[in-house]
């Protein structure tokens, strides 16, 4: 019986070690998204429909 109030104090010990991990790299910019603002521009073009497509083509 003690066996399992030593792994379950330990495994609690474990998860908010990783919880503190955790909080520290969201604060410190380990996540932030340096890469995707840069190439987000060369995807905002909308797409037209197909119709408008040939109606631009028809009054050409």
């Amino acid at each position: 019986m003690s066996v399992i109030y030593l792994l379950i104090s330990i495994s609690i010990f474990v998860a908010v070690a990783f919880f503190i991990a955790f909080i520290v790299a969201v604060r410190s910019g380990q996540y932030d998204d340096d890469y995707t603002p840069s190439v987000r521009m060369l995807f905002d073009d909308e797409i037209k429909p197909q119709k408008e497509i040939q109606t631009e083509e028809k009054q050409n």
